[in-house]
């Protein structure tokens, strides 16, 4: 661009080899929750969401998510849809328990092999690359009952099993690969994230955690040794967290704040446990079982940092003020200065720039967002049709920030919504809260056609992607 003061703003473009599409998860849009021998995960025995109590299932519970959007036996449909929208990429998870019901098998499910392999056809049919998430918030149920789930280090070999029989099996239709979702969010929900229980103790949680990390890196080779044009990346949840004043105190409150969840990408990027992690754990009297093998393992890096993004808040080192001041999942305080959703999450487009640019100064890795949107009440006017005019303008302002970072010289490889057609919620297990651009006719009883019907928003991303993102309102 000329520096001259007489020169025109040139529009910025995003890459031409950007990938544009959305993401989902297998609990959340597959249903068929025991078909073709799949068995029971995390996810099924928590009906009500991630942060409800697990049930003793006799197969008779109503669970929104046991039908989902029946993505299992509507996915032709539903890619159509997104190649329509001109999707590059998809992100799916792979259900474990689809290829090892109880996880600890040493022969893997065919049935369930067979089900994703017609999946990345029909992917392929349309040039849409498959972003594949091994783990999404579930895991075999039979792990966290017979073995404590990852508390206990035979997981680490299981897990590293289950990878390597999706390496073999999809090496030439899959070239992306994700190991754990939003891997920090444990610290929040340890059923979820590491399969331990109601009792247990902050150490056991750094404990499964850290034999979590093992697998992860461990995959990571795998993935390098038996797909070597494969990328493989990690996954955070994007909880940036502003300081609630300018007085030095929130400012190191905040900072701290931030290590809590950049922790798991220091070992995933760099190799190893940070300094100031090593101290917290001093500090806490947590003592956890490290190995010389552990060590060595940790040394295998991602090739590339993604994560999801949707809100962020604010800490203070005032213990008074936290009491006083509403917070959410992620423990951040309310900041006075944005507006929120229907759900209390705020909204900061920058706040992505600014977190874009905070993980590319720290880590010098490739970034995607695999996670971005806005979970909202649709519902159909008299003529069946759906004008979700905020959604657009939420993700508008939030792409125009992601466009910002990257004239501010981030590598970014990618953007993929989150829910592009209506899903199950992961949080509560409700169809209420709605992402998609694409409206799917279920109700919170279950009741329903499951039919599909494009939104205002489908037509909007799909000028989006076509136009590399000159549509864009500044």
């Amino acid at each position: 661009m000329s520096t001259n003061n007489n020169s025109t703003v040139v529009n910025k473009l995003f890459p031409k080899h950007f990938l544009w599409g959305g993401a989902l998860a297998a609990n959340q849009v597959e249903g068929a929750y025991l078909t073709d021998n799949k068995g029971l995960s995390t996810s099924d025995m928590l009906p009500n969401g991630i942060f409800s109590p697990p049930v003793a299932r006799q197969g008779n519970e109503f669970s929104l998510k046991d039908v989902a959007i029946d993505f299992y036996h509507r996915y032709q449909e539903d890619i159509a849809l997104f190649a329509e929208m001109g999707f590059t990429t998809l992100r799916i998870s792979i259900a474990w328990t689809r290829i090892f019901p109880h996880g600890d098998e040493s022969e893997p499910n065919e049935a369930g092999l067979a089900w994703y392999d017609k999946l990345f056809d029909e992917l392929a049919r349309y040039n849409i690359q498959p972003l594949v998430t091994l783990s999404h918030y579930e895991m075999p149920w039979a792990l966290v009952e017979n073995y404590g789930g990852w508390g206990n280090r035979k997981l680490i070999a299981f897990f590293e099993r289950y990878a390597r029989t999706l390496f073999k099996r999809y090496g030439d239709k899959v070239k992306l690969w994700l190991t754990f979702n939003e891997i920090n969010m444990s610290l929040e929900a340890p059923l979820t994230g590491v399969g331990l229980q109601e009792g247990c103790s902050i150490t056991d949680i750094y404990q499964a955690i850290h034999h979590q990390l093992v697998a992860s890196s461990l995959v990571v080779k795998a993935c390098h040794e038996l797909i070597p044009d494969a990328k493989i990346g990690n996954m955070l949840l994007g909880g940036l967290t502003y300081p609630l004043s300018c007085q030095p105190a929130d400012v190191f409150q905040a900072f701290q704040e931030n290590r809590r969840w950049q922790f798991f990408g220091d070992v995933q990027c760099r190799g190893a446990y940070p300094g100031y992690m090593q101290r917290y754990f001093r500090e806490q009297g947590i003592e956890l079982t490290i190995t010389a093998d552990d060590i060595a393992a940790l040394r295998h890096t991602v090739d590339f940092i993604s994560f999801s993004y949707y809100m962020t808040g604010c800490a203070t080192a005032d213990p008074e003020l936290t009491k006083k001041l509403r917070g959410n999942i992620l423990s951040m305080l309310p900041n006075p200065h944005l507006a929120s959703s229907e759900w209390g999450w705020q909204i900061d487009p920058l706040g992505l720039r600014t977190l874009l640019n905070t993980l590319w100064d720290r880590y010098q890795k490739p970034l995607f967002i695999v996670e971005n949107g806005l979970g909202a009440i649709d519902k159909p006017d008299e003529n069946g049709e759906i004008h979700d005019d905020y959604r657009i303008s939420y993700l508008n302002d939030h792409l125009v920030q992601v466009r910002e970072a990257i004239e501010d010289g981030v590598e970014l490889m990618g953007y993929t919504t989150w829910g592009p057609i209506d899903l199950i919620s992961a949080s509560k297990a409700e169809v209420t809260k709605r992402y998609g651009f694409i409206y799917v006719d279920l109700q919170p009883d279950g009741s329903g056609s499951l039919k599909r019907s494009r939104k205002k928003s489908f037509w909007w991303y799909q000028q989006v992607i076509k136009t590399h993102g000159a549509s864009l309102q500044q």
